[in-house]
């Protein structure tokens, strides 16, 4: 048996088979990094690769070693320095220097770490792990964009990829059987011939019939010997069409309140949410489209730089946003072509009268036609009428969801339980 070790190499030497191993191997105690990182630095810096610390005595693996007890026989090296009953210095400073990069503590222990750098791609492969669009379901084949090979059957022509062994050896054994089959007649009709004058007595036995017949075999053995084994007409390849498979369409509605009661701090964590819900998105799904509406007391439909850094300020009138993404959804996003999500990102400040309306147009126009929606509030306040007014949907919509969040410290685990996959 023939084993292939892959040895290609994978920037500063590193071998991406070995890498992919660590990173399965110890991909519990990876995520735990990634997570904690990601408290520690902006979310819009999320893109760049991490550098990694485990503990070293989380990376122990079994080894083989000598048991205890038995006879060994073993031979150590000798010194010219040191005999018997000398004593050692002890090194100059009156310390040792050890190699680790752990930190003492109080109680005497302290943490010997392993660092190594992962890259952008693995990063936020840790970072969306468990994570999914809830109800993507397929809705409409996508013309000529998404295909698959299926097999088709067996061909007489194709490329040696294809070759398919198992038919090609039936092929070359039945066409063997068929050819030779005259022949080995021919051979079992002398093979008895032999036989029959072999059984007549000595005196009348014809000697010379016998070996002209033995020659006839052995001339019709070679002949069939003379034919191939395999020829090229025995060749089958597999055969594979391309087939058009459906492809998921999804859109998701970014809604943020830039009204003059979202200060600074909030509208920074809602465009924080919003840009990890974004580079989510993108990297998850390829048939994925993402509107950008913004309101105060009225919505407008933006792009990607305009609905994360201009400056607004006004009143704040929610249901114009949720007008809005019904509109746009009327027009542009089918639902029997398109999986719909929704997204509004607010500080819960509302007009006392618009509240209502908001629940309304939630309720009996977006959410029917939405997969999933999702509500974060951004205040450490109390919570106020349009919250309420939202909770009573929630009660009664499995597919709607909210949550809050007071500092930059709860985007991340925010997100992560909007989206946290479901159980099949």
């Amino acid at each position: 048996m023939s084993y292939i070790v892959d040895r290609r190499l994978n920037g500063k030497n590193k071998s991406t088979v070995n890498r992919q191993r660590f990173l399965r191997r110890y991909r519990k105690n990876i995520k735990k990094a990634v997570d904690d990182a990601v408290t520690k630095r902006s979310i819009t810096d999320i893109e760049s690769g991490e550098s990694v610390s485990i503990p070293k005595k989380d990376l122990s693996e079994p080894i083989f070693h000598h048991g205890k007890g038995g006879i060994r026989d073993m031979v150590h090296p000798g010194n010219k320095e040191f005999i018997e009953g000398d004593k050692i210095p002890r090194p100059p400073g009156g310390s040792g220097s050890g190699g680790g990069e752990g930190e003492a503590s109080d109680t005497g222990e302290g943490m010997d770490e392993f660092v190594f750098q992962i890259s952008q791609d693995e990063f936020l492969e840790f970072l969306f792990d468990g994570l999914e669009l809830p109800n993507l379901i397929k809705r409409q084949l996508q013309g000529i964009e998404s295909f698959k090979y299926v097999r088709a059957g067996i061909v007489n022509d194709g490329t040696p990829t294809k070759l398919n062994i198992v038919r090609s050896m039936r092929q070359a054994t039945s066409r063997r059987i068929a050819l030779t089959a005259p022949t080995r007649k021919k051979i079992k009709n002398c093979l008895e011939e032999i036989e029959k004058i072999e059984q007549q007595e000595p005196a009348i036995r014809d000697n010379e019939k016998i070996r002209l017949l033995q020659e006839e075999i052995e001339r019709l053995r070679k002949k069939i010997k003379g034919i191939p084994f395999i020829d090229d007409f025995d060749l089958r390849y597999n055969h594979h069409v391309k087939q058009p498979v459906p492809t998921s369409k999804a859109v998701m509605f970014c809604l943020m309140d830039v009204s003059g009661s979202m200060n600074q701090a909030m509208k920074d964590m809602a465009k924080r949410f919003f840009i990890l819900l974004y580079m989510f998105l993108k990297r998850n799904y390829e048939k994925i489209e993402v509107v950008f509406i913004r309101h105060h007391t009225s919505a407008k439909e933006v792009d990607e730089e305009e609905f994360f850094y201009s400056r607004e300020t006004g009143g704040t009138i929610v249901s114009s946003a949720l007008k809005m993404m019904q509109e746009i959804m009327s027009e542009r996003y089918p639902v029997d072509e398109w999986n719909i999500y929704g997204a509004q990102a607010s500080d819960g400040d509302n007009w006392n009268d618009d509240s209502p309306t908001c629940k309304k147009i939630l309720q009996d126009d977006i959410l029917p036609q939405c997969q999933y929606f999702s509500y974060i509030e951004i205040t450490p306040r109390r919570h106020q009428a349009l919250w309420r007014e939202y909770e009573t949907i929630m009660e009664s919509c499995d597919f709607f969801s909210m949550q809050q969040i007071s500092d930059p410290g709860d985007i991340y685990p925010v997100f992560r339980e909007l989206f946290q996959k479901k159980p099949a």
